[in-house]
């Protein structure tokens, strides 16, 4: 059995439900799986085989998902490109996974050309036969499906490789997470690049049979417009995704009433950006993962977003946690702060051509994720921040997520991160980084004001910068790593 089973199943049960609505568009179950079986056809008349790979360019769109199952069924894999990218960093990732070819959606025609790689459109996926033959369909859950590239926080890329089965256990950790069934309706603004926009509810959905409204980009007029209009039951969004819905105009009279929750997608999420949902009646849950993980770890359930606000959660249903003492590897953590490792059936296979990061990140089965936490009296995980970005001044820790939590509060300020300098006295001392909102006059001492009584003095900045913008991730993570940088020289 292959990943495309997902869709050959409802088509089958269901032919006329909607499985993705689309700039305007219903596609049922079963148009999705004819599209599916013309796209089979198609890639192997292109010469695509087991273990081949081909890449993608292209805004969300329903072909993301097509040209996953057709390949699977083929034993082929998808290498979806982050359209953030420039040229060079484009070209770095394609030589690393060499793509035999790269589907590219019009407005990225030029881009594409440029990569050195045979180019067709989208539309090379309808091909001219609804069925590929039955020798070359040897697809099944063993074989890689998918290269998710990831700077992370650390820098040079690396394709972590999830199988057709990973992605399957992964699709059952979100349906458990969302409580999803087949009368549910998810509204996807995430980019399907990554591994949230495709695995939280891109897959997820077609796994369980629901319905997915589907956003070319992001943009919180259009997410406001459409929950209103288009009554879905769930979302998912990433912190930058809710301030943008929280600030806009149409937020305080839109109608949110259809949602039962919502999960926010990131390591951290301000307190602030939770409440303001909560307030309009909407839980907040959250996942916590990585690229690595596809992305589900951990999740907090909809019962316990408010008496665990900010909390990462307990363990998603087929996956297990420890903190472990880091560096050392002495053991489980049984008090404090350790290293999250995570096993379970969801985590990659290893990262494409790079033994030695493979042999570094996956420890007898337990995936490292350089991410620090601490678990309370009730087995609820409080992520505090990665292990490189630990500031330690003095000689004790302080962990930034603690003094952006406080940052977040200010009115003034759209965006915070806050990392370790090197300092003569202390070793390290904290450095608040701050984009103020518009028209803000928010200045250093203001900043700095806001820590009195709310952390403890040796956690306090030392020193405030202000700049236009903070370097991140697809998926809206601070890369720290360029911000240290940025920091250290002055840029």
């Amino acid at each position: 059995m292959n990943l495309s089973r997902i869709v050959a199943h409802w088509a089958d049960q269901t032919p006329d439900r909607t499985a993705i609505h689309y700039q305007g568009t219903d596609l049922g179950y079963a148009e999705l799986w004819r599209r599916i079986e013309r796209a089979t056809a198609a890639l192997s008349a292109l010469g695509i085989a087991r273990g081949e790979r081909v890449a993608i360019l292209a805004y969300n769109c329903p072909e993301i998902l097509v040209l996953l199952l057709a390949a699977a069924r083929l034993g082929a894999l998808m290498v979806p490109l982050n359209w953030r990218l420039t040229v060079a960093e484009h070209r770095l990732i394609l030589a690393d996974c060499t793509p035999k070819l790269l589907l590219a959606e019009d407005d990225w025609r030029p881009h594409a050309e440029q990569l050195g790689l045979p180019v067709r459109p989208l539309s090379a996926l309808e091909g001219t036969a609804h069925r590929a033959g039955d020798a070359r369909l040897g697809g099944s859950d063993a074989d890689d499906a998918l290269i998710v590239y990831t700077s992370g926080t650390t820098g040079r890329p690396k394709g972590a490789v999830l199988t057709q089965g990973g992605l399957i256990w992964n699709a059952y950790n979100a349906i458990a997470a969302h409580d999803m069934g087949q009368q549910d309706h998810a509204l996807n603004a995430l980019p399907m690049f990554h591994v949230g926009g495709l695995n939280i509810q891109g897959l997820p959905v077609l796994v369980a049979g629901a319905r997915m409204t589907l956003h070319r980009r992001f943009a919180p007029e259009h997410w406001l417009a459409d929950v209103a209009a288009r009554r879905p039951t769930l979302s998912v969004l990433v912190p930058a995704m809710m301030a943008a819905i929280i600030a806009h105009p149409e937020w305080p009279r839109s109608d949110l009433s259809s949602l039962r929750m919502i999960h926010a997608g990131s390591m951290i999420v301000p307190d602030s950006l939770i409440q303001a949902f909560h307030a309009r009646g909407i839980p907040v849950g959250q996942i916590y993962g990585s690229t690595e993980t596809a992305p589900f770890a951990t999740v907090l359930l909809r019962e316990d977003a408010r008496t665990k606000l900010g909390s990462a959660g307990k363990p998603a249903l087929h996956c297990e946690i420890r903190l472990v003492a880091d560096p050392q590897r002495t053991g489980d953590v049984a008090e404090g702060v350790g290293e999250v490792w995570v096993r379970g059936p969801n985590v990659m296979r290893g990262y494409w051509n790079a033994p030695e990061a493979t042999q570094a990140a996956l420890v007898d089965g337990w995936y490292r994720t350089g991410d620090l936490a601490r678990r309370d009296a009730d087995g609820f995980f409080w992520i505090v921040g990665r292990s490189k970005d630990v500031i330690i001044s003095g000689g004790e820790n302080v962990y930034p997520a603690e003094l952006e939590n406080v940052l977040a509060d200010c009115a003034q300020i759209a965006e915070a991160a806050v990392v370790g300098v090197t300092d003569p006295k202390w070793g390290e001392t904290a450095c608040a980084c701050i984009v103020r909102t518009p028209g803000a006059t928010l200045d250093e001492a203001g900043v700095l004001a806001l820590f009195k009584d709310r952390l403890a003095p040796y956690k306090h900045p030392r020193r405030v910068l202000f700049m236009d913008t903070l370097p991140k991730t697809a998926m809206g993570k601070v890369q720290k790593f360029e911000l240290r940088k940025a920091v250290e020289t002055g840029a």
